[in-house]
C-alpha cells in the first residue's frame, strides 16, 4: 500500500480549543478514509508541525496521489475549526525516501 505523508503547520488556538483538539481533529478527520500509521507534533522552525503518516488504497499512481491531496485537505479543514493552521505539504514514500506529491 503507498504511503503518504501530510505535513501541517499550527499558527495558534482558536479561544476555548485545547492543543490536544488540533491533533485529534487531524486524526478523526484523516481516519475516516485511511489506515493512519502514525501522528506526531514537532517544531519546524519554531512552528509547531503536525506530521500524519497514511496509507493509501492501490489504485493507478495519480489517483492515489489526488485521494492523499484530498484527504490532507480534509485535514486541514478539520483543524481549521479549532486552531489557524499555515503550509499543508503532501509526500509520498518512494524507494525509501519522502517526496512532494
Amino acid at each position: 500500500m503507498p504511503s503518504f505523508q501530510t505535513r501541517l503547520k499550527i499558527t495558534g488556538l482558536k479561544p476555548g480549543n485545547p492543543p490536544e483538539a488540533v491533533m485529534a481533529a487531524a486524526v478523526e478527520a484523516l481516519e475516516t478514509r485511511h489506515h493512519v500509521e502514525a501522528n506526531q507534533l514537532e517544531l519546524a522552525g519554531g512552528v509547531p508541525q503536525l506530521n500524519l503518516r497514511f496509507l493509501v488504497e492501490p489504485s493507478e499512481y495519480s489517483g492515489e496521489n489526488r485521494q492523499a491531496q484530498e484527504s490532507a485537505a480534509m485535514v486541514r479543514d478539520a483543524v481549521e475549526r479549532v486552531a489557524l493552521t499555515g503550509s499543508l505539504t503532501v509526500l509520498r514514500r518512494n524507494r525509501g525516501r519522502w517526496a512532494p506529491v
